[in-house]
C-alpha cells in the first residue's frame, strides 16, 4: 500500500498562504500538467487508483489537471488543507505586515491561534487525525490503494516528524518539499515509512 503526498503547484507570492483562496500561476498549472503525464506515463510506479485533495484553490487547480490525465475524480475535503491562518489568509503581507506585526506562523505559540484561526498545536492533531484516518480506510480497504494526496507543504511537513518519530514544533525547520514534488509513504514491515522524498523528476 502506498500514498503519494504531493504539494500543490506555485501559486502567487506577496501574500499570506495557509487558508488563502489564491489560485495557481500560470508556471504552478505548467508544473501541475507535468506532473499529471508523468504519472499516467509511470503506472508501474504509482498506479493510482484514489485521489485526495484539499479543497483551498492552489490545490484544487492543481488536482485538476491530475484528474483530467488520470480520468479519476479526486474527493476534496478541509482535512487536507494547510493551517488556518484566520483573517490573515490571502491578505498582501505587506498589509498583514502593518496590521498584525510580528505575526507569522513560527512565532505563536504552540497553544496561540492566528487571530480568527487555528493554533500549531490543532494543525498538528489535524494532520495526524487525517493520516491515521486515512491509513485506516486503506487498511480496512474502504478506499483503493494506491492514494494520491494533493496538499500543502506545511501538511506534508508535519507528516515527515510524525512518520519519524519526531516532535513537532511550528518552530521546526522545514524538509524539502517543492512545488508539485512527489513524497511517498508506503506500508512496510507493520508500519509506514518514508520511501521517497520530494521527487521532481517530471519538472
Amino acid at each position: 500500500m502506498k500514498i503519494f503526498f504531493v504539494r500543490h503547484g506555485e501559486d502567487e507570492e506577496g501574500f499570506r498562504g495557509g487558508w488563502s483562496g489564491r489560485g495557481l500561476i500560470d508556471q504552478g498549472i505548467l508544473q501541475s500538467r507535468k506532473l499529471a503525464k508523468y504519472l499516467y506515463h509511470h503506472p508501474e510506479q504509482y498506479g493510482i487508483h484514489t485521489i485526495l485533495s484539499s479543497n483551498l484553490a492552489r490545490a484544487v487547480e492543481t488536482t485538476r489537471e491530475i484528474e483530467q490525465v488520470l480520468k479519476l475524480e479526486a474527493l476534496y475535503t478541509e482535512e487536507w488543507r494547510e493551517m488556518n491562518n484566520g483573517i490573515l489568509a490571502g491578505m498582501p503581507n505587506k498589509e498583514a505586515e502593518e496590521k498584525y506585526p510580528g505575526v507569522y506562523f513560527n512565532t505563536l505559540h504552540m497553544d496561540t491561534p492566528f487571530p480568527g484561526g487555528e493554533t500549531p498545536i490543532h494543525f498538528h492533531n489535524r494532520v495526524r487525525k487525517a493520516f491515521e484516518n486515512l491509513c485506516i480506510q486503506l487498511e480496512s480497504q474502504e478506499i483503493e490503494t494506491n492514494v494520491l494526496v494533493v496538499t500543502h507543504g506545511g501538511v506534508i511537513n508535519v507528516l515527515y516528524y510524525l512518520l519519524n518519530g519526531q516532535e513537532w514544533t511550528n518552530k521546526c525547520s522545514f524538509f524539502p518539499i517543492d512545488n508539485t514534488s512527489v513524497h511517498t509513504v508506503e506500508k512496510t514491515s507493520n508500519k509506514w515509512e518514508i520511501t521517497e522524498m520530494n521527487l521532481t523528476n517530471h519538472l
